[in-house]
């Protein structure tokens, strides 16, 4: 037993294998797991459970569990309970591949909501009772206060709010990461909420540590697992054309006086592009930059060893494998420069309308009104999750979007009259870029975010097919407010056939 790890002697003596932990869970509870894009996630009792739910399966006997996490978590949690067909119920962000196709078959209920809502929610009593929290966390005091792990999510709350507690102490996570953390208990609901006394993306308003009642936990388990986050390619041609545009972009918003010369706090999405944009951020004029933002990837990563990010505010890691080493292996050099906060601080609407964050995130498909699609492929079958992208793109300083002009290969425009599934109203979208250019749609009307979005968004080859249904739809529409001609947008893919171009 790790006594460092572990300093706590009453929550020593409940130090148990995770086989043993597992088998206190039931068939029907609700678990809120820690977990967020795939950092600080329980990795043992998860596979455990999985393995005994595959044993009940085998037996004849049916066992389910709904599950709550922080966002995404990696294969030993997600990737194994959703192979065993141990989860009835899902909330609030996917990315596993093999839950995706259990919730796309319809085998599985997710609810897909906006990030910040979830802590709230719990509390409010919405979601039902939490039979028992499984957070890793990487350390516990004498004290029996925990140190958190590489993710923050929507842990402070599971702890609170659950019947039982299972922990897994991960001695994997760097003991430096001690002191990065500042979760906040100033919260509350309505009508005793007040407001959250943040006003600068580096400043700590709460403690280190989470609060833990002893008597709640009802096991410990030791564990030595990496966190699992997928590597970032490099940025290609497209994603430095985008990149170079939105640079263009911040540079022009800080020449008119809009922005200083540190830029507002960055929020980033993840992805290869979001990296890209970051990477392009170290041979830029901006110094002294701060972020305000989900998750810290490879590139806020570099910024921060250049001195040019001067401190990043998150609820959670995202980095790549070698990433991550680095990070490891040089934590204390770090760790006054991050700050890991709970997601319902992190992805707070009032804190990031106050800050002014710039929000950059993904989307699978916009329309020519600038409606977003970020979660649904053909309208129905969703992809990941919305994750903490509204929170932002509502409230921000400037909210901005960002895709390749097309999709596999080329044979699909991310541009399109009318998008078959919106998570972003027009009006939460400000700025769309692609490597074919940007559309800076703010305080122009439908029609003239139209002709912006099909004139520097949209790839060369879709144009003509574009401009000929807006064309049409001005001619043809019920209003001329926003004109579109409902049938014929939603089979747009349709009308492709394999090659790209348009049927006769």
């Amino acid at each position: 037993m790790d006594q460092k790890r572990i300093a706590c002697d009453r929550l020593r003596r409940k130090v148990m294998s995770a086989e043993d932990a597992a088998s206190l869970i039931d068939s029907g509870s609700t678990l809120g797991l820690s977990g967020f894009t795939g950092s600080g996630y329980p990795k043992a009792v998860p596979l455990a459970l999985a393995a005994r739910i595959e044993a009940e399966h085998a037996a004849g006997k049916p066992f389910s569990v709904r599950m709550w996490t922080g966002a995404s978590t990696g294969p030993e949690l997600d990737g194994a309970m959703a192979k065993a067909d141990g989860v009835e119920f899902r909330l609030p962000y996917n990315s596993d591949p093999i839950a995706r196709e259990k919730i796309n078959r319809g085998e599985m209920e997710y609810f897909d909501m906006h990030l910040s809502q979830v802590a709230p929610m719990a509390w409010q009593g919405f979601l039902g009772p939490l039979d028992t929290a499984v957070v890793e966390v990487s350390g516990i005091r004498p004290d029996g206060s925990l140190i958190p792990s590489s993710s923050i999510g929507n842990n402070k709350t599971w702890l609170d709010r659950a019947q039982r507690v299972i922990l897994e102490v991960n001695s994997w996570q760097n003991a430096a990461l001690e002191g990065m953390h500042d979760i906040y208990y100033g919260t509350a609901l309505p009508p005793n909420r007040v407001p959250i006394p943040l006003v600068r993306s580096d400043q700590r308003i709460g403690e280190p540590y989470f609060r833990c009642d002893p008597d709640k936990v009802a096991a410990v388990v030791e564990t030595h697992g990496p966190d699992r986050n997928l590597p970032f390619a490099a940025p290609d041609a497209v994603a430095q054309a985008i990149a170079g545009h939105l640079l263009e972009f911040l540079g022009h918003e800080m020449a008119k006086g809009r922005m200083p010369a540190s830029l507002l706090p960055l929020q980033s999405g993840v992805g290869n592009i979001a990296n890209a944009v970051l990477t392009g951020l170290l041979d830029s004029p901006f110094e002294n930059m701060t972020a305000y933002t989900e998750v810290i990837q490879d590139g806020m990563l570099d910024l921060l060893a250049a001195g040019k990010l001067r401190m990043a505010s998150a609820t959670a890691f995202s980095l790549s494998p070698e990433a991550a080493a680095a990070l490891n292996a040089d934590m204390a050099s770090f760790r006054d420069k991050m700050i890991l906060r709970p997601q319902e601080i992190s992805n707070h609407p009032e804190l990031i309308r106050r800050l002014g964050c710039i929000a950059m995130n993904g989307l699978i498909e916009a329309d020519i009104y600038g409606a977003v699609n970020s979660t649904h492929v053909m309208g129905s079958r969703i992809q990941n999750g919305i994750g903490g992208s509204g929170d932002f793109a509502r409230n921000a300083y400037v909210s901005i979007f960002m895709t390749p002009s097309t999709a596999k290969d080329g044979k699909i425009s991310a541009i399109v009259p009318q998008a078959s599934h919106v998570d972003h109203i027009a009006q939460d979208v400000q700025v769309i870029v692609t490597e074919q250019g940007l559309a800076d749609l703010r305080g122009l009307s439908p029609k003239q975010r139209a002709r912006a979005i099909i004139d520097n968004c949209a790839h060369p080859d879709y144009r003509p097919a574009l401009n000929d249904y807006f064309r049409r739809a001005q001619g043809q529409a019920f209003g001329q407010q926003s004109p579109s001609l409902p049938a014929e947008a939603l089979s747009w893919h349709e009308r492709f056939i394999e090659t790209g171009t348009m049927r006769e």
